[in-house]
């Protein structure tokens, strides 16, 4: 299934001093990002943070991909 990033990320300068979180909660992308990165599974996260799902997580490394190749900002 294919998702839009944008579906489930958002940056407002209200939450979290504008880093990009999941949409309805306080949890920063870079956060999860940092914890795949450091070997815990996408289970285990999702097993600790179950107000986010697996269209997060891909969500997230699509955010990623699309701000490290400058192709997008979602700043309102």
């Amino acid at each position: 299934m294919k998702i839009n990033w944008q579906d489930y990320i958002e940056e407002r300068k209200d939450v979290m001093l504008g880093k990009p979180v999941f949409k309805g909660t306080r949890l920063t992308v870079d956060y999860i990002l940092k914890a795949l990165g450091s070997g815990m599974s996408q289970d285990d996260v999702l097993a600790g943070y179950p107000q986010i799902s697996r269209e997060h997580l891909q969500a997230a490394m699509l955010y990623s991909a699309a701000v490290i190749g400058m192709d997008e900002t979602i700043y309102l």
